[in-house]
């Protein structure tokens, strides 16, 4: 299978594991270009391991996986971070570096994944932090920003590289409603420009105002509302 040519995720017969225990078994899902996908379900129900598996922080031990044309079974270290390269990555958290600037921050991603001409890294830069709607930020520390601001910068370094894919893990979750739905418009507005979202998220009121296809983990497996009914007022019991 060609990724130019097939699913931009393929999962198929995979069980999902964190340490020594199986979070997840018999996974089967596709995710297609351009596509958005809610994942839901309790804390500890697999949610967070089925993404770190998806970018590779977790091996895939059993069944098959592919990923923007990687091979998950047999996928070596060293090509981890050309996988990463094809993917955006963000997190509830932001991890951000706090003693640099919005700059020096994306400057620090971009040298990681191969960018060597400074001027076409400064107008990357100024790019994608204009697309998240932060212009003039990036003399700023993070925590001269707002919530908001910083899940801002985080999308924008997500960005960076033109990924097929976003996977996002809870990006709402540290923000206010108000918050929250301004951030997700931005990542409609990515996904509307073609870029592929498998989202994380607990948010009810956001998943409900936006319905989309939904994975739920539940009771050791992965439930497609693609394949079978998913109740909205159940997703997350």
């Amino acid at each position: 299978m060609s990724f130019e040519t097939g699913p931009i995720i393929n999962m198929q017969d995979a069980s999902i594991f964190q340490d020594n225990q199986t979070i997840l078994s018999d996974v089967n899902f596709e995710v297609e270009k351009g596509e958005l996908v809610f994942i839901v379900g309790r804390t500890g129900s697999g949610k967070s391991s089925l993404l770190k598996t998806l970018y590779a922080d977790l091996p895939l031990r059993l069944g098959q996986a592919e990923v923007v044309g990687f091979k998950l079974r047999d996928i070596k270290k060293n090509e981890v971070p050309l996988l990463r390269r094809k993917l955006g990555i963000i997190f509830q958290d932001f991890q951000l570096f706090g003693d640099r600037t919005v700059d020096e921050n994306l400057y620090f991603v971009m040298k990681a994944t191969g960018w060597k001409d400074k001027g076409k890294m400064k107008a990357r830069m100024a790019d994608v932090l204009m697309r998240v709607g932060l212009g003039a930020v990036g003399h700023k520390m993070p925590h001269q920003l707002s919530g908001g601001e910083q899940q801002r910068v985080v999308i924008a370094r997500a960005l960076i590289n033109e990924p097929a894919i976003l996977m996002a893990d809870e990006p709402t979750g540290n923000l206010d409603p108000e918050v929250s739905e301004g951030i997700f418009k931005l990542f409609l507005e990515i996904n509307r420009s073609g870029t592929a979202i498998c989202m994380a998220s607990h948010d009810y009121f956001l998943i409900k105002n936006h319905p989309a296809r939904i994975l739920k983990c539940e009771g050791g497996r992965l439930k497609d509302s693609s394949k079978e009914n998913i109740e909205l007022k159940n997703i997350f019991y």
